[in-house]
This record gives C-alpha cells, structure tokens and sequence, in this order.
C-alpha cells in the first residue's frame, strides 16, 4: 500500500538551491588508523597524501580529516593542546601544506574538524587558567566551587554525567585551586567557557588560520554543546542506579547557541566559501534543528542528526546500551528528515557511519560471511539515493565490519570503552552475566569498530603498516578476505560488483542524476511492511523507486501498489537476472536484497 502524497514543495526563497557542498560526497578520515607510512603503527598526514588517487577514483569530492593537531591523545586528538600546530604522531605543518596542495590538484577540497567545545587540559589557554583563580584566562573556562553536605563531605557543583564516562561526574577537581572545573567528556578535556567574547574570538582566530591555509571548511564537533545554563542546575534523576545523572537538557542547545553560530557565520565563514557540518547530539525539535540548517538561517549547512545512529540506544539511557528496534522505526526517522528538509528549505547531511559509531553492516544488517557483500551494498543504495549530502566513512566503501566477539576487552583502545569495561567491573566484580553483557555491548556499540585499521591488502597488518611495525590497533582478523586490493582486483562479472566497485558506482550514479537523488522530492512507499523499506525519489522530469530487504527472509512484497516501474536498473545481487523481477504486482525480495528501478 504506497503513502499519502506528500506536500508538493517549490523554492520559494531567492536562497540558491544548487550548491557544489550539496552535491559533494564527503569521506571521512579517521587519520590514526588511514595509513602509516613511517612505520611507526600510526597513521599519518603523508599516508592521506598518498591515498588521494585512490579516493579520487572513488569518486570522493571533499576529505574531511579527524583531528591531526598537536595532542596529549587522551581521546584521539579530540583534546587538542595547539589548534595551530601538526601533533609529530601525524607529521608537519609543511606535510599538511603539501597535502592541501595535492588535494586541489585532484578537484577535490579538505574539511578540517573543529574542536572548540573543549580543549586539552594541556592546551596553554588552560594551563594559564588553571594556575590561579585571579589567572587572565581563569573565565576561558568554566570554574565552580563546591558544594558540602551536612557531613561536611565535598560533591561537584551539580550531578551531571560524563558523557565518555557515564558513571563519572562531569566535573573534576582541581586540588591547586580548590574548585571544579567542567570536563563533559574526559577530565582532559575541560570546556570552554564561551560566555567570554575573548574565547568566541579565538575561535575564529583559529577558522581564519585554517581557511587561509586552504581548508573549505569544518565539521564542528559537538558544536551545540557551547551554550550552558548558566544557572548549571541538577539533572533529573532518571537512571536510579547512577549517581551521576543525563545533564544533556541544560549544555545541549542552550540559550546562546544561535547567537554564537551567526555571530560566527558573520564573522568569519561569510567571507569564505565554506562547507559547515555541526554534530549536533541530544537534538530532536524540529524547529530548533531548522534554526541551525535553514535555508536563510545564517548558521550552518547541515548537522549531524544522530536519530538513526540511535535507533538502538536505550531511551533515556546512555549510548552504551542495546534496545531492539525494527525497520518501521528505520523508516520513520529517515521519512522525518527527508520530508522535514524539504517542506522547511533546510539541508540533511546522510550517514550511517563515523568514528563514534560501530560499522553499520554490523549494526543494521547481518555482517556473516555469507551476507556481508549484501548488507554493505543495501546500505550503500540506500545512501546513494537519499537527499542530502553524502558522508561515506574510511572503510565502508570496503563494507568493513565489527571487531570479531572472540577479542578480549584489552583489544578496546577508547577512552569510552576503557571507562565502560572498568565501571562495569567496579559495579558487577562477580556477576558473570552483567560482564557477559557489557561484552557484548562493547562489540556491537564500541566506537573502537570504527577504528580498526583501514584494511588495503592480505599482507601483514592489512597493508596499514610495515610488516614488522605494531599498529596502534589491532587489525580486524578479516583482512585477509576484505580488503580494497581484493575487491579492486575483483574478478566478478560487471553485473556482480564488489562492494567497492558497487559505492563507486552508486555515487557516480547520484552525481548524474543529482536532480532527483540530491535535490527531488521524497515519499515513503508502503509504510506498513515489517521488512521492506521503499521510496520514491522523483522531480519534474524523473521518477525513482529504491526497495531495500532489511531481513534475512525471502519477501513477497506487494508494497509497490499503484506505481509502475518501467525497469529494475541496479540491485546488489547478480543483475543479470533484473530483467526477470517483476515491475508491478508482487516482487519477492531474497534475504538484505535492494532494487532500484525507473518509474514509467
């Protein structure tokens, strides 16, 4: 049974629609783990250098790097010491420049990550701040003094969580000073305190610094984190078990956020142009969202909305947890975002993975051997044909998977897993099945599956590094059959692609018809079905229907109802057999199977 018709909607602004960061395909480079070429088990600046034409051929326009500044590496360079200097793990300035240089002479633009919700500790702003409480910079960021109980007994300032250490306060104690200082995400890395114009005006001293030295633009890390309730009042106690308590309702999205985008946006990005990508967690008003990405808005292009990132988190709990969901929930979050953009003038940014999440032929499909190929090519058809701008992470062009259930806990080299292992221990010492599952969580939702080196050949350390090297992480035990050099050597059939030749495609595909994919029109076909998740993608003179098999069932779906394909065009198994897939009526699906047809 296909959905009501949508709201039919037209541009009614004098905003330019088509615009080249609309029509880019963004990949994401996870550097530490990219490829090593000094043999030190660490990935570096020359290493993306030398993988340029291999991301051109991809078929890639913009290379949005993780963070490679000078860092403690507390949480892998998100605790940034110099926002002007190169950390020696990665290489030089001089390597960046050479880099930078390299990427334009392909067509092709960089995307630095911005860090400006918090610092390293070691950053010389908070080591300055930290010195005294009459320090120049002791306002740079966020400094409170504690509260007593009746006992006397010192507590924090309030009972915030910590984000990568959820049963940690927020807030670390500074013995020197004898205040708290707030560190949402690790005590290494302390907020800053954007209230103060010098802060806001440091920050754009450090856009100008990279846009100068040929950026085109940011990922801005948890960029709507900057504005607090001053007041900095207690979070409800919703998990009853922790101390420690989701404060997401008083840093997330706060009063100042929007004046502080558009006073950046006026002052610097206006002057350039840039693509802007905020990470946006804790986000789900829609008016508030259409605020930041809003056609004449003034902040940014686009966010991250982590609605399908989350589809299986515990409510209200915290993202280290499994709830089940099914494909209805899937489509009602992408159905949300896709109809919200288009009758609202905003912008989507599409992505099922980053360095914050597992790999996504994991976490929404069946990664086994017998249907890894399928699932990594289903979600690539799905991405290829949604609006938006398109962000394709390290690896998942190679349909890379989760770290195997047989590694032990030692293998987890994030901060957030290290946090949740040895909270896990300290609350359940002897309960074997609390431990069991904490296991388990670790190897479906640990953001260490995404940081497992980038898998280039069966050689040693898939090629990352120098055979008698020791990479940082260890490599997942598949390389010897996933790897880029195997599927670009691929001997299947021009109707059986690799999963890498299959992405490359699809976004060429997107490219050629970028006025359906990237800029038409979007409505849910058949909402009902438990299995099938189908769409139609059309403009003025084009019309498109994707049906993806989210199951490991054969499915008679009936769900195209009144509409005609003319053809089935593209499917992620062998094609040869497309021309006998019936265009009306009922088609049968095998198990993760996805069709893209022509509508007549």
């Amino acid at each position: 049974m296909s959905s009501p018709q949508p709201k039919q909607v037209t541009m009614s602004t004098g905003v330019e629609k088509h615009r080249w960061w609309k029509e880019s395909v963004v990949y994401q480079i996870y550097p530490a783990s990219f490829f090593d070429t000094n043999g030190d088990g660490w990935g570096d600046v020359p290493g993306i250098t030398k993988k340029l034409d291999y991301l051109k051929d991809l078929g890639v326009d913009i290379i949005w790097v993780s963070p490679i500044y000078k860092s403690p590496q507390a949480d892998m360079g998100y605790d940034i010491a110099d926002y002007e200097d190169i950390d020696p793990l990665y290489g030089t300035l001089a390597d960046v420049d050479h880099m930078i240089k390299e990427i334009k002479a392909r067509g092709m633009k960089l995307m630095m990550d911005l860090v400006v919700n918090h610092t390293s500790d070691q950053h010389a702003w908070f080591v300055d701040s930290r010195s005294s409480t009459t320090s120049s910079k002791r306002d740079w960021y966020i400094w409170k003094k504690p509260k007593f109980d009746a006992d006397g007994n010192r507590h924090p300032p309030n009972n915030w969580a910590m984000l990568l250490g959820e049963a940690n306060s927020a807030w670390t104690w500074d013995e020197k000073t004898q205040e708290y200082y707030l560190s949402l995400f690790t005590p290494e890395q302390p907020d800053l305190n954007w209230e103060n114009p010098a802060v806001r005006s440091a920050v754009h001293d450090v856009l100008r610094f990279w846009l100068e030295r040929g950026a085109s633009g940011f990922r801005m890390d948890v960029i709507n984190l900057i504005s607090k309730v001053q007041s900095y009042p207690d979070a409800e106690v919703v998990l009853k078990s922790h101390k420690y308590q989701p404060g997401d309702k008083f840093f997330a999205n706060g009063p100042r956020l929007h004046e502080y985008l558009q006073e950046m946006r006026k002052e610097v990005l206006s002057k350039y142009d840039t693509i802007t990508v905020g990470e946006m967690p804790f986000v789900r008003d829609e008016d508030e969202i259409m605020r930041v990405v809003g056609a004449e808005s003034g902040e940014l292009n686009m966010i991250f909305a982590f609605d399908l990132v989350d589809i299986d988190n515990v409510p209200g709990d915290f993202k280290l947890s499994l709830h089940p969901w099914n494909i209805r929930d899937m489509k009602k979050i992408i159905n949300r975002l896709q109809r919200l953009m288009v009758e609202r003038e905003g912008w989507n940014s599409i992505f099922c993975e980053n360095h914050d999440q597992p790999r996504s032929v994991s976490r929404y499909c069946d990664d086994s051997d017998e249907w890894r190929e399928m699932g990594a090519k289903l979600l690539c058809l799905m991405q290829t044909t949604l609006a938006g701008t398109l962000y394709v992470y390290q690896g998942e062009e190679l349909g890379m998977r989760n770290v195997p259930e047989s590694w032990g806990p030692e293998e987890y080299k994030d901060i957030e897993s290290i946090n949740f292992w040895k909270k896990s221990n300290e609350m359940y010492p002897s309960n074997t099945e609390k431990l069991s599952l904490a296991r388990k969580i670790l190897q479906r939702k640990a953001r260490d599956n995404a940081r497992t080196p980038v898998q280039w050949d069966s050689s040693p350390h898939a090629g990352f590094t120098i055979a008698t090297a020791t990479p940082w992480m260890r490599v997942n035990d598949d390389y010897h059959s996933v790897n880029a050099a195997a599927q670009l050597a691929s001997s299947k059939s021009s109707n059986d692609l690799s999963v890498h030749a299959f992405w490359k495609r699809g976004m060429a595909n997107r490219k050629k018809h970028k006025d359906v994919f990237v800029y038409g029109d979007f409505e849910l076909v058949d909402v009902e079905s438990e299995h099938v998740f189908s769409y139609r993608r059309w403009n003025g003179k084009e019309s498109w229907v994707v049906a993806l098999n989210f199951s490991g069932e054969n499915v008679e779906w009936e769900g195209l109802g009144g509409l005609k394909v003319q053809k089935w065009v593209a499917g992620n198994y062998d094609e040869s057999g497309l021309g006998e897939k019936p265009t009306s009526g009922i088609v049968e699906l095998r198990p993760w199977e996805g069709l893209l047809g022509i509508c007549g």
